[in-house]
This record gives structure tokens, sequence and C-alpha cells, in this order.
């Protein structure tokens, strides 16, 4: 698999009161998307992001890192030849977006991902 990006997945309680923080603070002022549940804020100048999550929409178990890649499927393919663990199966989200979370040996569960064009 190749990793194109990567975006933090910043577990919070409330996404309204944690967004001045990382918005005012620490310049991450664009918001990209707010879904309620995951919201991403973009540095305008260096592009650097997080994203902030009160829980998965879809998923049993949220993801500490959200993987983006341009291969989705094969990736899908490739970690269930390797015998990871799938958390959840590929899925194209009701959002456009097409992923899986796979369940990494150390115990953190990664999204991988991949946007619609």
């Amino acid at each position: 698999m190749r990793a194109r990006r990567i975006t933090a997945n910043l577990k919070v309680a409330d996404i309204g009161t944690a967004k001045s923080f990382y918005s005012d603070f620490l310049g991450l002022s664009t918001e990209e998307f707010n879904m309620g549940w995951v919201a991403r804020y973009t540095s305008p100048d260096t592009g650097a992001n997080v994203q902030l999550v009160t829980h998965d929409a879809t998923a049993a178990e949220d993801s500490v890192i959200s993987v983006h890649t341009d291969d989705i499927d094969g990736a899908y393919e490739e970690a269930r030849r390797l015998g990871y663990e799938i958390v959840h199966p590929i899925t194209t989200e009701e959002w456009g977006v097409r992923r899986f979370l796979v369940r990494a040996p150390d115990g953190n569960v990664v999204n991988i991902v991949r946007h619609r064009d």
C-alpha cells in the first residue's frame, strides 16, 4: 500500500468546544468539513491539519489516524492477505469516501481511506 497523506484523528468530547484551540491558537483556521461527529481543520498557510472526532458514525471503533491512498481496494486486499484484523469492512460511505478500518499489530485502529474525485 502507498500512503499519500496521513491525518491525525483526535478524540474530543465536543467539536464545538475543542475547535477554538486548534483553529485559533494553532492556526488551523480553515474548516474543510464538519459532519457533527468529525471535522477537519487546516492551516491556510502550511496545509497542516487535524481531524477532531467525537465518535465514528459507522464503525464500531474509532481510529487514531486516517491514511489516504489512491488504491483503496488494493490496500484492503493487501491487509487481508497479510492477516491484519479488519475492524470495519471496505465500504463506500454515504458522505462519499471509500474506506476500511484495520487494527495495527500494536492495537491502534487505522482508517484507510480514498476520497471521491
